[in-house]
């Protein structure tokens, strides 16, 4: 082949760059408006909804749907992965900016449970694994104890109270949220009081012992040339 025979490189600019790019951006306005959709969609009906409501709304296919999220659960974990992070996002500004311990673990619980109320496919994740995916939970334990130590420092917790305590009292909560909201919606409101004045330091009842974890211990971690021993 000569210089001649082979094809020439297509500019930036040139035609058909345009139209390549015009799908580009028609395949991110349609996930974004699948994601719009479905975060409304969930949150309203939880996880259980039909994907074919998230297409109407979105006002897609159910090819282009699946195109971008070959599952429902890969629509939801995406929904919800997002979500989760803009609120732990706001609830950590939130926090450092109380200046209060105790306002900034009740405001916590307080902000959480606000959120909750009006998303059911985030309370049923909450309920279920702590969080929408394990990296989420984590994140949100981490936090939790941060709130706790401080707490904890001040003197305003009950000094036996632990961040497994905490993060099951969340759970418990949530699970509250997710059985009132139809029949007594705020009555979660009530519980989250009576619950933080059990946490308080005034209560000086000693706790029943924790009752011991059934999950089996981690393997320990090896390295290449460490030894264990």
């Amino acid at each position: 082949m000569t210089l001649a025979d082979q094809p020439t490189p297509v500019p930036d600019g040139a035609p058909g760059q345009p139209a390549k790019r015009g799908r580009r951006a028609d395949a991110e306005r349609n996930r974004a408006a699948i994601m719009e959709a479905a975060g409304a969609v969930f949150a309203e009906h939880g996880g259980t909804v039909d994907v074919r409501e998230i297409a109407r709304r979105s006002g897609v296919g159910m090819g282009t749907l699946y195109r971008h999220f070959p599952t429902k659960d890969d629509l939801l974990l995406t929904v919800l992965e997002k979500q989760f992070g803009s609120w732990l996002a706001d609830a950590h500004q939130q926090a450092t900016a109380t200046e209060d311990p105790w306002q900034a673990l009740s405001g916590f619980f307080e902000q959480m449970l606000t959120t909750q109320a009006g998303n059911r496919a985030v309370v049923e994740s909450y309920t279920t694994r702590g969080g929408p995916t394990a990296s989420c939970a984590q994140r949100c334990y981490a936090f939790i104890d941060e709130l706790r130590t401080r707490c904890m420092d001040a003197g305003l917790l009950r000094p036996d109270v632990t961040t497994d305590d905490l993060v099951l009292l969340s759970g418990s909560l949530s699970q509250a949220v997710l059985t009132t909201a139809d029949s007594r919606p705020g009555q979660w409101r009530r519980l989250l009081r009576i619950s933080l004045d059990g946490l308080s330091s005034r209560n000086t009842e000693p706790l029943p012992e924790p009752a011991p974890s059934t999950e089996p211990e981690p393997e320990p971690s090896t390295s290449p040339g460490r030894s264990t021993s």
